[in-house]
């Protein structure tokens, strides 16, 4: 489709940009125009392109270079320039943004960026640059130009995957021109982040970009008798090449490198009576010492080659080695034992180490190639895709060693990577085939069809199973029937399925049952307003998934639900309602429900044993009945901005329905009554002056500093408390 046109430059201007040769015009037939003809002066610019607000223009979320307004089905996309108003650091305040999407805590080795969507787990769909990045760590958002989110099953285009979505993040690449900026931020609990840019422009088709960052952050709560408190500490360099840009044959090779050292925050128990966060000591009170630890380290190295045979038809391929090390140690909230005893006395070890040790190492390769080639045949336009992608996967991970012993004058002492000298080591290695095909056609004028198959074989090897070799071969698959009533319109049917064997995530397996297989129906509407400015998207879905795994490497081998589905709605709009005033909100309803529990499995012997089966009908854990988020931002006379936003979610059940005991009740009651975060509002707001070389900004976070949880973690049980009103001071210089 073809978008509504900007208004055109003046015709001095356009010549200019367009690099044309400007001669001296006189009127027809003049004398002085025929008696002297002034010398041809050559002018040449490069005109730069605006750069996206809150609304995207470009994805490759649907594996071809489009406008998602173009794409069956639901995306969300976050802009650089939404998280840059809203000084957001890592992957998990950017995503924030995303209707309908909820935050796990995490024990149990699932540590890392760790994201519900659509009541669905993300954790086995997070990308990078359409290769998978499923590693478990914090991503940072100093190298990114903008995070994508697919959402429904996306299998057919990204391989194994899940019901909620697919997240994509898309970094920044180099481009021809010279440009840097520097960001220095200041704020509240000793938090301090350092950021550069950097674009050199080396020949007229090479150019190399940098980018680098340094962030730390107190963390509000503390050992009320100690100077311990959780802190985050992230270092990072991104840095990338380009030759050949903007010609036929294009080559970005890139690194990303990263590092934390964190203490990390495992939040406060659940009262086992009131099923509420425990309020048996101050929510500001921290169980952690400065002898726990979180870190790790990341490399990441690409090589993107592309050829275009024409403007309508490109082959992209892509090689990857990435290299994922991280150890840590972490201590458990507890109810009975306050924080300041818990620290100085270690009467037994589950009050000196009620958290997990463990060290692992990660690395994958990945070739992934895509031909895309648009045509004409019998009349119809194609846009037809074919592609290929091999992965081999080598995870290796073990609990630490304690050099410290559990007695109250000698607590327990763990370091990083330091390997357990006693028990076994999980070790997997697998290699995964695919190849997928898929064709969109325009069978009858603003009418289009898209039909889409995926084939994946997974062949693994288990360190620590008794018959270690796992085999896997499923298909996945697309379909999309699109009415463009107008460029500004689109209406869509999409239905789309997708497979997880889990092998790879949870480094557990529950064979001989089936991989999880999902399977979601999506209709809905997209909109441009005000010249294409402003999107509006509308989404009514019915998600679907079998024989869900339990997410816990704690626990054994188990099957959480047989069978539950989501059905919901959702509503966003993003982009500029005014020249001054941009917008970027979602609203999403979700009614969940556990259709069927399963069973559970043994992974040595195979027996099943029956679940709960009162706990189906209910709602799935951490999949509230509401979601909304809206930030807004209001350009004012002289450089000033002001902006601000809310974010809203309903309560969420914490509990696991593998488990085989009774259903939480209160005291006294036979009802449903689970583990439960209550639903909360966050206000946030922003202030700023910009001018073309340099801006201030001041952020404030939660503005009333309100008391809210935003992540839940079952087998524990606790949350993680949100942050509360922080204060960030940003300076910012253009070059």
């Amino acid at each position: 489709m073809s978008l509504p046109q900007k208004p055109l430059l003046p015709l001095g201007a356009a010549l200019m940009a367009s690099g044309l040769s400007i001669s001296a015009f006189a009127a027809e037939g003049s004398e002085s125009s025929k008696a002297a003809v002034l010398p041809t002066i050559k002018v040449e610019a490069n005109a730069e392109v605006e750069k996206d607000g809150y609304r995207a223009t470009t994805t490759r979320v649907g594996k071809t270079l489009q406008d998602p307004h173009d794409i069956p089905q639901a995306v969300t996309t976050v802009t650089n320039q939404l998280m840059e108003d809203q000084q957001v650091s890592s992957l998990k305040d950017a995503l924030r943004n995303v209707a309908g999407l909820t935050f796990n805590a995490a024990e149990g080795g699932r540590a890392g960026d760790n994201m519900m969507l659509r009541g669905f787990y993300t954790f086995g769909d997070i990308y990078l640059d359409g290769i998978r990045d499923t590693a478990q760590y914090n991503r940072e958002t100093f190298y990114l130009e903008q995070v994508d989110v697919l959402r429904g099953a996306g299998a057919m285009l990204f391989g194994r995957g899940q019901a909620g979505g697919v997240i994509n993040q898309v970094t920044k690449a180099p481009h021809l021109g010279d440009k840097g900026k520097i960001t220095g931020s200041i704020g509240m609990y000793g938090y301090y982040e350092l950021t550069g840019d950097f674009n050199k422009q080396i020949t007229d088709t090479i150019a190399f970009r940098f980018n680098g960052m340094k962030r730390f952050d107190g963390g509000w709560r503390k050992n009320p008798e100690a100077n311990d408190r959780p802190t985050l500490e992230r270092d990072g360099v991104a840095a990338s090449l380009g030759i050949g840009l903007n010609t036929d044959n294009e080559l970005i090779l890139s690194h990303i490198y990263t590092t934390v050292d964190d203490k990390p925050d495992y939040g406060v128990s659940f009262d086992s009576a009131t099923r509420k966060p425990q309020e048996k000591f101050p929510v500001k009170y921290y169980w952690g010492t400065n002898n726990t630890f979180d870190k790790g380290t990341v490399n990441i190295s690409t090589a993107s080659f592309t050829h275009r045979f024409s403007p309508a038809s490109e082959w992209r391929t892509q090689v990857r080695y990435a290299d994922y090390e991280r150890s840590y140690w972490a201590r458990t909230p507890s109810l009975t034992i306050a924080p300041n005893a818990q620290a100085k006395i270690c009467n037994t070890p589950t009050s000196c180490n009620g958290g997990p040790t463990r060290t692992m190492d990660y690395t994958t390769i990945t070739v992934q190639t895509d031909y895309n080639h648009r045509f004409k045949l019998f009349g119809m336009n194609h846009d037809f895709l074919l592609g290929g992608e091999y992965l081999n996967e080598d995870s290796f991970r073990h609990s630490l060693q304690n050099f410290g012993g559990t007695t109250s004058a000698n607590p327990p002492m763990f370091y990083p990577y330091k390997v357990n000298t006693t028990g076994n080591p999980v070790a997997f290695n697998s290699d995964t085939y695919a190849v997928y095909v898929q064709d969109t056609v325009e069978f009858i004028p603003k009418w289009k069809l898209t039909l889409g198959g995926r084939r994946d074989e997974m062949r693994a090897k288990y360190s620590s199973l008794t018959s270690p070799k796992l085999n896997y071969g499923e298909w996945s698959t697309r379909a999309a029937l699109s009415y463009h009533f107008s460029d500004q319109s689109h209406f869509y049917v999409s239905s789309s399925s997708s497979f997880s064997p889990t092998a790879d995530l949870y480094q557990l397996t529950v064979q001989p049952l089936p991989p999880e297989r999902s399977d979601v129906q999506e209709i809905g509407t997209k909109w441009l307003l005000f010249d294409g400015d402003l999107a509006l998207r509308t989404a009514l879905y019915h998600a679907e998934k079998k024989w869900e795994r339990s997410t816990d490497l704690e626990s054994t081998a188990a099957i959480l639900t047989k069978k539950r589905r989501t059905n919901g709605i959702e509503l966003e709009l993003a982009g500029r309602i005014t020249p001054n005033w941009e917008v970027f909100s979602g609203f999403a309803l979700m009614d969940a429900e556990i259709l069927k529990v399963a069973e559970n499995i043994n992974a040595t012997t195979g027996v099943l044993t029956s679940a709960n089966p009162d706990y189906e009908g209910k709602r799935p854990r951490n999949t509230p009945a509401y979601t909304f988020n809206l930030w807004t931002t209001y350009k004012l006379p002289y450089g000033w901005k002001v902006g601000g936003g809310v974010e809203v979610k309903g309560k969420r059940y914490g509990y696991n329905p593998s488990g085989t005991g009774p259903i939480p009740t209160m005291p006294g009651e036979t009802k449903f009554h689970p583990n439960t975060a209550p639903a909360y509002m966050r206000w946030d707001a922003m202030v700023a002056y910009e001018q073309p070389k340099w801006a201030m900004r001041l952020n404030v976070q939660n503005v009333f500093n309100t008391t809210y949880y935003d992540a839940i973690y079952d087998n524990g049980p606790f949350t993680i408390p949100g942050q509360r009103r922080r204060v960030i001071m940003t300076a910012e210089y253009k070059f």
